[in-house]
């Protein structure tokens, strides 16, 4: 009899680490984010600032000024291909960039791609937290260091 309870308990006791386990299974970093929930197109519909000074000049992805990107559309596809475009605007050129992308540990990251080059021959990429993703809002934050402080830029997406 106690030989049989020892052995149910053994099995329940592995039941319960092998169900644990494959809960995490499957899913993409810490948040469970994965690209095809972030695939489609999504619209930075706003973008603000925590711990950087008013009328600081903000230069976000190596591109444009941070007020180009209010309003850029971002196209994302399942494979990791994409793209992002800015509108003319005053004092901001148009610009279409393809892109490669992933998402990995709960941040989206991306390489701006150049014709003829490699994805992998590409050294420089950029990563943005992904804080949050409800239905057809995402937003991101982006830590940033300025004068030797953290600061953070947050962007709010809405999906198209």
């Amino acid at each position: 009899m106690k030989k049989a309870l020892h052995l149910i308990s053994a099995a329940l006791v592995t039941a319960v680490i092998f169900s644990s386990c494959a809960t995490q299974m499957g899913t993409t970093g810490n948040s469970g984010i994965t690209m095809r929930s972030l695939t489609g197109n999504w619209v930075i519909s706003d973008i603000r600032f925590e711990g950087i000074p008013d009328g600081s000049k903000v230069t976000l992805f190596d591109e444009a000024a941070y007020p180009c990107f209010k309003g850029s559309s971002w196209n994302l596809k399942v494979n990791g291909d994409g793209s992002y475009t800015l509108q003319a605007n005053p004092g901001c050129n148009a610009v279409t960039q393809q892109i490669i992308w992933s998402v990995e540990g709960g941040q989206f990251q991306f390489k701006k791609m150049e014709q003829g080059v490699k994805p992998k021959d590409i050294a420089t990429g950029y990563r943005v937290n992904i804080a949050s993703l409800e239905g057809n809002m995402m937003t991101w934050k982006a830590a940033v260091d300025v004068e030797g402080q953290q600061a953070s830029i947050i962007y709010t997406l809405q999906r198209q």
